[in-house]
């Protein structure tokens, strides 16, 4: 049980430092950055999922977190029926816009602690980069209870997207003057150790089984000032004061344009976990 705590233990704390509201809300004033620049599920690891559930052509998927769309239209293109729940009310807007295309994806602005449960209606839960925003008291067994039987529990997670290493030595002086707080550099050993640990809590909860978890890294090529934008997004610079968040990314870019030129290399890992509900 001791991922499953650890969890409890860092939710406890978001839950102290910052209200239901605020916790809401934590992605609006960057939800346009967000659907811009945090990247996608690569449909290699979507499609992989799909078999793993063994989701039926007229499946009904309920997702949690959805923000503005950024997992769902994946799924929503392969003809699935979808309920798409996101506290954020401007990332859920977008989430409306970007699902504009499919009329069987319904946006539904609020959190998955307050959506009054529709017990054994769906054929998967599906969280992409959102359950750890979810009351673990409440999360687990409520997303059980949401499902139809031995129907599956689907996690994607975009691991933290980071330069290259010899670009983060570069940066580290800027990060130790200016934010020494988010000064670190996540080797891919240390990703797949998270990834284990919220896999492990999954079966942990004691109502699901079977779990299956794959990986994938990512490369992706961002301008300068798309990567500035997608650091934005990030929950330690969203908790930053303003006046110091805009210092630091203003030495980030004069740090970054002086050994990068105009574009700078990111890698990540993507993976999902799919277990059955018992």
């Amino acid at each position: 049980m001791k991922d499953l705590e650890q969890r409890k233990s860092w939710y406890a704390e978001v839950a102290i430092n910052y209200t239901s509201q605020q916790r809401k809300n934590w992605y609006n004033d960057v939800a346009d950055a967000y659907n811009r620049t945090r990247p996608r599920y690569p449909q290699q690891l979507v499609s992989r999922v799909v078999e793993l559930a063994q989701l039926p052509e007229n499946a009904a998927i309920l997702e949690v977190g959805c923000g503005p769309g950024t997992a769902t239209t994946a799924f929503a293109q392969l003809g699935f029926s979808m309920v798409c729940l996101e506290p954020s009310q401007n990332s859920s807007q977008l989430a409306q816009q970007n699902c504009s295309p499919y009329p069987n994806v319904e946006i539904i602005n609020t959190s998955f602690e307050e959506w009054p449960l529709e017990p054994g209606k769906f054929d998967a839960v599906l969280a992409a980069t959102s359950f750890h925003w979810v009351s673990p008291e409440v999360g687990y067994s409520k997303a059980a209870d949401a499902l139809k039987d031995h129907c599956s529990l689907i996690f994607l997670w975009n691991m933290t997207p980071q330069p290259e290493y010899e670009v983060y030595q570069r940066l580290h002086e800027v990060y130790q003057a200016q934010a020494p707080t988010l000064e670190r550099y996540e080797e891919q050993e240390a990703q797949e150790k998270h990834l284990r640990r919220f896999g492990k809590a999954v079966i942990d909860s004691g109502r699901f089984q079977d779990l299956v978890s794959e990986q994938l890294r990512c490369d992706v090529t961002y301008s300068i000032d798309d990567y500035l934008t997608l650091l934005s997004t990030l929950s330690p610079y969203i908790a930053l004061d303003s006046q110091q968040r805009n210092s630091l990314f203003t030495s980030l870019r004069k740090t970054l344009e002086k050994h990068c030129g105009s574009s700078v290399e990111i890698s990540y890992l993507s993976a999902f976990h799919v277990a059955k509900k018992i």
